[in-house]
C-alpha cells in the first residue's frame, strides 16, 4: 500500500531522480536509511520502474516534435509495431481509440527527416501530423 510519504518520495524522485536518500529524508522527515527501504519496496512492487534522464532535444539537433495519428490500412499491426520499435525518431507510440489507430510522438532534426519518415510510414497507413510549437508543461 502506498501512503502519503511514499507519494512525496515519488514526487521528489520525479523532479530529480539523482536526489540522495538523506536529502529526501530531510524533506519527508525520515532517515536516509528509511527512505532507501521505502524506495526499495516501491521498486520491488513495480511502482518505480526505472529512472530517466531529461534531455534538451534542441541541443541534440532534434528541434521538431511531431504528433502523428496513424490510420492503418492493413491488419498487420505486428509489422507496424516492429517498424516503429526500430525507428530512432519515434519517442512514444500509443494504440488509441477514437480518431485513428495509433498516436506517435516523434522528434526529428527538421522537415526533410520528418518527410522521409512519413514516406516510410505510408507502407502501413495514412497519417495526420500536428507539429509542436512550444511545450506548455
Amino acid at each position: 500500500m502506498i501512503d502519503q510519504t511514499d507519494m512525496e518520495i515519488i514526487g521528489l524522485l520525479m523532479k530529480n531522480g539523482r536526489m540522495q536518500w538523506q536529502e529526501i529524508g530531510e524533506i519527508v522527515h525520515l532517515t536516509g536509511q528509511a527512505v532507501k527501504k521505502r524506495i526499495d519496496r516501491l521498486e520491488k512492487a513495480g511502482v518505480i520502474e526505472g529512472y530517466t534522464v531529461k534531455l534538451d532535444h534542441a541541443k541534440m539537433g532534434l528541434e521538431t516534435t511531431a504528433f502523428i495519428t496513424v490510420y492503418m490500412k492493413t491488419t498487420d499491426h505486428a509489422a507496424f509495431k516492429r517498424f516503429i520499435s526500430v525507428s530512432s525518431l519515434v519517442e512514444e507510440a500509443h494504440r488509441i481509440s477514437g480518431d485513428g489507430c495509433y498516436l506517435l510522438k516523434a522528434r526529428t532534426g527538421g522537415g526533410q527527416e520528418l518527410d522521409a519518415f512519413l514516406d516510410s510510414l505510408l507502407t502501413y497507413g495514412n497519417y495526420k501530423v500536428s507539429l509542436s510549437i512550444s511545450r506548455a508543461k
